[in-house]
């Protein structure tokens, strides 16, 4: 059977073709989209869910390659006292779940396709990414299967432009690697990828009456994406679409990049940040920076780090407010950065529709609370907001003409802030909202069914 894959930054989700119109696979308790979050109790446990999911030469090569990791799950297990039958982890909401119940232990990751693209990454690093991805996939597709009740073989994944804003090719290709053989491991026989803003723009083009230009953009968790497309009657039954298009630009910066500056700006300060020692110079701005960054590995790992640990004891001597530094402490001992940047994530949503929010940081202190409102939601982004906008402008400049309509998509293009910075930048070009988070989906169902049939 043919399924459309939206592996994507923030959420996942699966489409298959029934009755002549897209229906979107269940995935985690009756819902159609789940958050790309994966927890595992042992890091470990993630190669040894991929090995008991191989079959054949298959398993017995991936074995040999994994021996020393599947050597550490072995005793994970025993630890833990895991039966058979329990794999040790955990996607979605439920790695959410398991996670702020336990952020001290365990290994959680959030957007791991953020991180495929990464340059200068080791040969192991991208081995366990490639585990991560198969452990997702092996998941959600056991999940759609039983659903569906049919056996899953070909797919359509969808991509960004660009994995990295630094890297160009050679990283776009690592992480298609990365996918391709999640995917294969998986047990999905044939793998196809699609642009997610041409797939978001395949399910806008179904109701277009007449032939237009059209500028997609995509504002994803990880990825930011615009594609100029000759769209319409004319166009939407080719099988090769490469020839209608006009233009592509993409950078990984979205909705995360959001989030991550609202923490750093607006929460952070109640860490610390803006403080200064008793000498009365200022605290480092790159501690700070470091603990929001979680789209970041080595950003991460080097807040994270018992060297850090060690510095934040002597900094916590010799800083002037102390109670407030000794909240990062708390952070860096829990582990608690993924929880941090959520709140931000949530006072960003919420601020959509209400001028001024009170975001809830008591898992870090007793009834710490910070207020947020809208003029600060807006400094706070400006620089990613900016960033977009010209993606924007560079896809319209490529084209060398004005787009008929901009169709927005992603789970951040309901954004107000982003409809006023294109607004400002684009002119009074007429701007329409498809399914924030449906119709990649849809479109890469409907161009698998197109080309595997």
């Amino acid at each position: 059977m043919v399924v459309g894959f939206d592996y994507g930054s923030s959420n996942c989700a699966m489409g298959v073709w029934q009755q002549n119109r897209v229906s979107l696979v269940p995935l985690e308790q009756g819902k159609h989209y789940l958050p790309s979050t994966l927890y595992a109790l042992h890091n470990s446990l993630i190669s040894d869910l991929v090995a008991r999911e191989l079959n054949g030469s298959d398993q017995t090569a991936y074995r040999s390659a994994r021996a020393g990791i599947l050597k550490s799950a072995k005793l994970a297990r025993n630890d833990l006292d895991l039966e058979n039958t329990e794999s040790g982890v955990f996607v979605g909401q439920e790695a959410i779940e398991e996670y702020i119940s336990m952020p001290e232990e365990g290994y959680f990751v959030k957007s791991p396709k953020s991180f495929f693209g990464a340059i200068g990454l080791k040969p192991e690093q991208i081995a366990f990414f490639e585990d991560i991805a198969s452990a997702m996939i092996i998941e959600l597709k056991r999940r759609a299967e039983r659903h569906l009740g049919k056996t899953l073989t070909h797919t359509v994944i969808g991509r960004p432009v660009n994995f990295q804003a630094v890297g160009g090719e050679e990283s776009n290709r690592q992480a298609i690697d990365i996918l391709t053989t999640a995917a294969h491991r998986a047990g999905f026989k044939e793998v196809e990828f699609l642009f997610e803003p041409l797939a978001a723009g395949i399910d806008f083009e179904c109701n277009l009456q007449h032939d237009q230009k059209v500028l997609v953009v995509d504002i994803g968790g990880g990825t930011s994406d615009c594609s100029f497309v000759q769209m319409g009657p004319s166009f939407r039954d080719n099988t090769d679409r490469s020839g209608d298009f006009m233009a592509h630009t993409g950078k990984r910066i979205g909705g995360n990049d959001l989030d991550i500056a609202l923490a750093f700006h607006k929460l952070m300060p109640t860490c610390g940040l803006g403080g200064e020692f008793k000498s009365g110079l200022p605290l480092p701005h790159q501690i700070f920076w470091q603990a929001c960054k979680i789209n970041d590995i080595q950003m991460q790992s080097d807040f994270y780090s018992s060297t850090f640990g060690r510095e934040l004891v002597t900094m916590l001597r010799d800083v002037k407010e102390a109670n407030k530094l000794a909240r990062l402490q708390v952070i860096h001992e829990n582990k608690m950065t993924h929880q941090f940047v959520r709140q931000a994530e949530l006072a960003k949503i919420a601020l959509s529709e209400v001028s001024e929010y009170s975001a809830d940081l008591s898992f870090v202190e007793a009834q710490l609370m910070q207020q947020v409102n809208v003029t600060e939601l807006e400094e706070s982004v400006n620089s990613s907001l900016s960033q977009i906008t010209h993606l924007a402008q560079q896809a319209i400049t490529d084209a060398g003409v004005q787009p008929d309509a901009i169709y927005l998509t992603g789970g951040s293009a309901q954004s107000p802030l982003l409809k006023q910075a294109l607004r400002e930048a684009l002119g009074n070009i007429p701007m329409l909202n498809g399914d924030n988070f449906g119709s990649v989906t849809a479109g890469l169902t409907k161009w698998a069914e197109r080309i595997y049939r």
